[in-house]
């Protein structure tokens, strides 16, 4: 990686994140500070909640702790740098830091839409085929698939981040975000770089769209399955199953996709920061209350996990 500024030595980037006064800054780290301890209990209880409840060890509750952890590691990617900078006066990231971070944040992101694909994949089988459920869905083939999420989201982006990292950055080293971003990294380079740009393009709008399509075709399958069931109280409890997760989907995707098929594009600074937060740190938030408040069995692990 090559840096020139004004012939000076540049140590790092600076991550203006929020600018607020010093006040704003201390109630800013409170509020995050929270919001982080609570998203870190939220999914760690349920994670063990299908470790401890034996009836929860099933492919759509393992698929599920897998999922929260996979939002554990999500939030804490970015939160805890986020956190520090709220305390410091210069804001500064190392290069190092600032590439492991981006590599962190995409492959853990690109991780979470194949599990969302992997989910709805599940729920599809449960429901169009509850008779081969079991033989299908087998541990084996839960494993499998857990493994190829995690596989495939570390390698999506590993190719493009590297090529990037060996740019050459000129003038400021400012970054107008609380993250290391594509779209402020690529906007300080030296030169354009438009292969990398429409390969960033290309392989964030696949990322999306495939496990997208995928997850809207499983569920027009469920629908059609669901709405042929006779009794209302069946239809109501296989859309209850898949409610939790439609809700989810559509919270991480209507956001992601606002800010990622088009990484160099002129988003406003203000607005890329708040969709950003909103799928990065409020989602992992709120994803354990969705799928505890919709899932009976769930509720009830939590609270003999709890003792209440």
């Amino acid at each position: 990686m090559k840096i020139s500024n004004n012939s000076s030595t540049i140590t790092g980037f600076i991550l203006l994140g929020f600018p607020c006064p010093r006040e704003g800054q201390v109630l800013l780290f409170v509020l995050f500070s929270v919001v982080y301890l609570l998203t870190l209990m939220g999914n760690g209880s349920i994670i063990c909640a299908v470790h401890w409840d034996q009836r929860l060890h099933t492919p759509m509750y393992i698929l599920l702790a897998n999922f929260s952890f996979l939002e554990m590691c999500y939030v804490t990617s970015t939160v805890p740098n986020m956190l520090a900078n709220f305390l410091s006066d210069t804001k500064v990231i190392s290069f190092s830091g600032c590439f492991l971070q981006f590599y962190f944040f995409f492959s853990l992101g690109s991780t979470e839409c194949f599990f969302l694909a992997v989910m709805a994949f599940d729920r599809y089988l449960a429901i169009c085929r509850p008779l081969h459920y079991p033989t299908l869905m087998t541990g084996h083939l839960c494993t499998n698939l857990v493994v190829s999420c995690w596989v495939l989201g570390f390698l999506w982006f590993l190719i493009p981040i590297i090529v990037i990292s060996q740019m050459s950055f000129c003038g400021s080293r400012i970054i107008d975000h609380f993250l290391c971003d594509p779209g402020p990294l690529l906007a300080l380079t030296c030169s354009r770089a438009p292969v990398i740009e429409l390969t960033s393009s290309t392989l964030s709008s696949l990322l999306l769209f495939i496990p997208f399509l995928f997850i809207m075709v499983s569920y027009a399958l469920v629908l059609r399955a669901v709405l042929r069931v006779p009794s209302a109280a069946g239809r109501r409890k296989a859309f209850s199953t898949c409610g939790s997760h439609l809700a989810v989907v559509s919270l991480f995707y209507g956001s992601v996709m606002v800010m990622y098929v088009s990484p160099t594009s002129e988003h406003k600074a203000g607005m890329q920061k708040i969709v950003t937060l909103f799928y990065s740190v409020v989602t992992p938030l709120i994803n354990p209350i969705i799928y505890s408040l919709r899932n009976k069995d769930m509720k009830h692990a939590i609270k003999k996990l709890l003792g209440t």
